[in-house]
C-alpha cells in the first residue's frame, strides 16, 4: 500500500489515542478525589457500577455476537489485571501529586518492550536496553526527590503502589493490543469493566460503603471519563501497533500537571520534571526504534 494511504489511518488512530489519553487523565483527577473521599476500594467499586451499566448499554445496542472463547478467556484475564492494577494505582495516589505518580508509571512502556519480547517473540536490541536503564534513572531521580523532601511512610507506600501498578500497566499494554485486534471497543469495555465489578463486588459486603449523595457526580464523571477512553484507546490500538502509539501515553503528564494544578493546587518540583523528562527520553528512543519496524494492522471487528 502505498504511503500516502497509510499515513491517515495512523494520524487518525494516534489523535483518537491522544484523547484516550487526556480523558484517563481527567478520570484520574475524578478517582484521586473520590479516593481521599471515600477510599480507593469504594471509589473504584462504585464507579465501576456505574460504567458497567453505561459499557453494557452500548454493548447491547449494537447486537453483538457472543464472543468467542479465546477471545472471552482475554477479556476476563485483562479484566482481572487491570482491576489489581487501578487498585494499586488509585491507592498510591492518595498520597501523591497526581504529576509525579503519572511520571512514575512511565515506566510501564519500558518494562512493556521486555514482556513483548516474552509473550509476542520480538526481538529486544542494544537501543532499547540504553532506553531501559535511561527511564530507570529517571524514576530514580523522581523517587529520589521525593525521598529527600519531606518524607513519610504513606508516600513511601503509595510509591511502592505506583510502581507495582505500573508493572502491571505494562503487562496491560501486551493485553490492550491482543484484545483490540481480536474484538470491538464496546465488547472490551463491556466484558472487562465485568470482570472489575465482580472482582470488586467480592469484597463489598465487608468494604463497600454506601457514598454521600454529594460525590455521585463526581463517579458519574469518572465513570464516563473512564469508560470512554477505553474505548478510544481500544479503537486506536486496532489500527496502529502498540510501539507507533507509545509516545502518546507521556501526554498523560502535561494533563496530569495541569488539573493536578487546577484542582488539588499541586507543585512541580525540578526533580520530577527531571526524572519525567529522562523517562520519556527512554520511552521515546525505544519507541523511535520499534516503530520503524512495525506495520499497522485494521481490525475488521473494531
Amino acid at each position: 500500500m502505498p504511503l500516502q494511504h497509510q499515513l491517515k489511518p495512523l494520524s487518525v488512530a494516534f489523535v483518537a489515542a491522544a484523547l484516550g489519553i487526556a480523558t484517563y487523565s481527567g478520570m484520574d483527577v475524578a478517582m484521586k478525589g473520590l479516593a481521599l473521599q471515600v477510599g480507593a476500594y469504594n471509589a473504584m467499586f462504585w464507579r465501576s457500577l456505574i460504567t458497567i451499566v453505561l459499557a453494557g448499554s452500548l454493548y447491547c445496542w449494537r447486537k453483538p455476537v457472543w464472543p468467542s472463547r479465546s477471545a472471552l478467556k482475554l477479556h476476563v484475564w485483562r479484566g482481572f489485571v487491570v482491576s489489581i492494577m487501578a487498585f494499586l494505582f488509585f491507592w498510591g495516589l492518595k498520597y501523591l501529586p497526581v504529576a509525579e505518580a503519572i511520571g512514575l508509571s512511565f515506566i510501564a512502556p519500558l518494562i512493556a518492550l521486555y514482556l513483548s519480547a516474552v509473550i509476542l517473540h520480538e526481538q529486544i536490541n542494544r537501543r532499547s536496553i540504553v532506553a531501559s536503564v535511561i527511564g530507570l534513572i529517571g524514576a530514580g531521580v523522581v523517587i529520589g526527590g521525593r525521598l529527600s523532601g519531606n518524607y513519610n511512610v504513606e508516600m513511601g507506600q503509595g510509591i511502592l503502589a505506583i510502581l507495582c501498578s505500573a508493572v502491571l500497566y505494562a503487562y496491560n499494554l501486551i493485553l490492550q493490543r491482543q484484545q483490540a485486534l481480536v474484538a470491538a471497543p464496546t465488547e472490551i469495555g463491556f466484558f472487562q469493566n465485568l470482570t472489575v465489578i465482580l472482582v470488586f463486588g467480592t469484597l463489598a459486603p465487608i468494604l463497600a460503603v454506601v457514598p454521600p449523595i454529594a460525590i455521585v457526580p463526581e463517579l458519574f464523571t469518572a465513570s464516563i471519563l473512564g469508560l470512554f477512553s477505553m474505548l478510544m484507546m481500544s479503537w486506536a490500538y486496532a489500527r496502529a501497533p502498540a510501539s507507533t502509539l507509545l509516545p502518546v501515553e507521556y501526554t498523560a503528564f502535561a494533563w496530569a500537571a495541569l488539573l493536578g494544578w487546577i484542582f488539588f493546587s499541586e507543585t512541580l518540583t525540578f526533580t520530577t520534571l527531571l526524572g519525567t523528562a529522562m523517562i520519556v527520553t527512554g520511552c521515546l528512543v525505544a519507541a523511535w526504534q520499534t516503530g520503524e519496524t512495525t506495520d499497522a494492522v485494521e481490525n475488521p471487528a473494531a
